[in-house]
């Protein structure tokens, strides 16, 4: 199969799509939170519970309020090798937890993987929606039409007083996460962003890497989410994390800017010397990988790179992950082969570009 073949099945539309501001805002994604009343949270669940939930959001899935959202299929994990499931968290559609719980758990899927729900990860049902670029508000318009459906044909664990209940309790009251998944090379390179981040962390908002908690940051990419679930509305918690997201988004622009005009040459040479190692190299771990495609990303958008597609960064971050590169090349590899077949996986990958433009 030929790579352009394979990215055509493998990418999730948020990988492949645009969307607004997305120059620094690679996602957007909303998640909720929910369990099914009468039955214990996933960590004390029977296999007999655990089944139940699972048929019973198989059975919500084929009615008329959900599949007049799109064309949904719940998977169980333990009908995925242990390879697949790691793709998926790879594409970010469900977490590592899920991947683990393969005797339990399952993962509902949108045909366009824009809509993932994972079922008895923490708590019974998580819905997830990921959108391309700067769309909290439409992610939650998705999700919360998703989860009007569900309720429907379920009964949520609810508390008048304390609002949804879930197995954590930071996330009791709403179920909300929103976060935004950002570049911030500017910023990084700059030496601003530790004090901006410790402001952000001020005003109840986390700061993560790009597989969330107990992740590290690589490429300059940063989660950026709400920890305050309770005593909020859901408009309120999406318009807080909106308005840091804006700032942190004029300052990245600024930074940009600023490095353009006082070290424009100095830029320039990162930029190409980022892009001839990703171009040319034989070998390629998954921290310098991200680095290089950091800094290439910051040269299309400021312009100094022509002829490269600006989803390269959220294509290659994924597709150049251990379990993918295991899916393209049709075989286990070892860290070492990883290293060799993830280099070849990107010239390939920037040879179709090349070829767009002037073939």
């Amino acid at each position: 199969m030929s790579l352009s073949d394979f990215l055509q099945r493998a990418m999730s539309r948020w990988m492949r799509d645009g969307g607004p501001d997305d120059d620094i805002v690679l996602t957007s994604r909303i998640r909720v939170a929910r369990n099914v009343q009468g039955y214990p949270f996933p960590i004390l669940q029977t296999d007999s519970h655990a089944t139940d939930v699972i048929e019973m959001v198989g059975k919500a899935i084929e009615a008329a309020p959900l599949k007049a959202l799109g064309q949904y299929e719940l998977i169980r994990c333990q009908d995925l090798s242990a390879l697949d499931r790691q793709v998926l968290v790879e594409k970010h559609l469900i977490s590592p937890d899920l991947a683990e719980q393969e005797k339990h758990g399952a993962v509902v899927l949108r045909d366009d993987e824009l809509v993932s729900i994972m079922v008895n990860e923490e708590d019974h049902i998580r819905i997830q929606c990921i959108l391309p670029g700067m769309r909290l508000e439409e992610a939650w318009k998705l999700a919360t039409s998703i989860d009007d459906a569900l309720e429907n044909k379920l009964v949520y664990a609810f508390h008048e007083k304390y609002g949804y209940l879930t197995a954590c309790p930071t996330n009791v009251g709403t179920g909300i996460r929103a976060s935004v998944m950002m570049h911030l090379p500017g910023l990084v390179l700059s030496g601003s962003i530790n004090r901006l981040l410790s402001a952000v962390s001020q005003v109840g908002l986390a700061v993560r890497g790009i597989y969330g908690e107990g992740s590290e940051s690589f490429g300059n990419l940063f989660q950026v989410s709400n920890q305050i679930t309770l005593g909020e509305t859901e408009e309120e918690i999406i318009g807080n994390l909106q308005s840091v997201v804006y700032q942190l988004i004029e300052h990245e622009r600024n930074a940009r800017q600023q490095l353009l005009q006082r070290n424009r040459t100095q830029l320039e040479d990162r930029v190409s010397r980022s892009f001839g190692i990703l171009a040319y190299a034989r070998r390629m771990d998954s921290r310098e990988t991200l680095e290089r495609l950091s800094d290439v990303r910051l040269g299309i958008d400021l312009g100094i790179i022509q002829g490269v597609s600006a989803g390269i960064l959220k294509e290659l971050m994924v597709t150049t992950q251990p379990a993918f590169l295991q899916k393209y090349f049709s075989r286990e590899l070892s860290a070492s082969e990883r290293d060799v077949r993830r280099a070849a996986l990107i010239r390939e990958r920037l040879r179709l570009d090349d070829t767009e433009v002037h073939g």
